[in-house]
């Protein structure tokens, strides 16, 4: 333990001496990346269905009503048609996002216009294609499908002492300000959940470790990497509840 603890100081004053080398604008790199969103849904009840986007399971009746989700939000589920459902999420009565999805006729497919609604902007839309992982029949089952999200740019400064932080230029402008000692400390941006907090460690000069919480509970780890020449940056994003990681390349800017 003494032995860590001296690697963490000499570390942590090597940095403060002579500049960080996690310092300075990235730019997303989408054709080195791997983006991968899983989710399943899975039959509760009668009319009622469990819900898991990674985050942890919502149950939900299928009425179209607003019902308690995860982390302060309201979730509805409105069955237009058995190969046509619509999703809706609410914080606070504010509309955050709203998923129109239609299953192909042999049940393979899971087609979703995702629609994301901003604070700071106007609303945002994707296409993307699920493809079915487990299940035989109608929306019950897991799927997955790859991500294609457009160029943007990771900003990197120091922050107090010894800490970092990371800003999102982008739709997601989300800012995320944290020293290395363990501690949480919360991010800020217009689509947070409330008490979103992060906590993070060096792992050696080169390598971050950061932990995402939502009130209290695990979101995701997150370790970020530098290449040997301090050229490309490796985030690996590990969401709790899902098998594949997220893995986005930047390079420096």
């Amino acid at each position: 333990m003494r032995r860590l603890l001296l690697m963490s100081s000499l570390i942590a004053s090597t940095l403060s001496a002579t500049g960080d080398p996690f310092v300075g604008k990235w730019k997303f790199s989408p054709d080195k990346s791997t983006l991968i969103d899983q989710m399943r849904v899975e039959l509760a009840g009668p009319n009622k269905y469990s819900l898991n986007f990674g985050g942890g399971v919502e149950n939900v009746v299928a009425d179209g009503t607003d019902q308690p989700g995860l982390d302060g939000t309201t979730v509805s589920i409105t069955i237009d048609a058995p190969d046509s459902w619509k999703i809706v999420r609410r914080l606070n009565g504010r509309l955050l996002v709203i998923g129109m999805w239609k299953l192909s006729a042999d049940g393979k497919t899971l087609r979703d216009h995702f629609t994301q609604y901003s604070t700071a902007g106007a609303p945002s839309s994707t296409d993307d294609v699920y493809e079915r992982a487990a299940g035989t029949s109608g929306f019950t089952g897991s799927w997955e499908t790859s991500l294609k999200i457009g160029v943007f740019e990771l900003q990197i400064g120091p922050w107090k002492r010894d800490g970092l932080a990371l800003v999102n230029i982008g739709d997601a402008h989300r800012t995320q300000r944290l020293r290395f000692d363990g501690n949480d400390y919360p991010l800020t941006g217009p689509n947070l959940m409330a008490g979103t907090v992060s906590s993070g460690r060096r792992l050696d000069e080169r390598t971050l470790e950061i932990t995402e919480k939502i009130q209290g509970k695990v979101s995701d780890t997150r370790r970020i990497t530098l290449s040997a020449d301090h050229k490309t940056l490796t985030m690996t994003v590990s969401p709790v509840g899902r098998s594949k990681p997220n893995i986005l390349v930047f390079e420096r800017a």
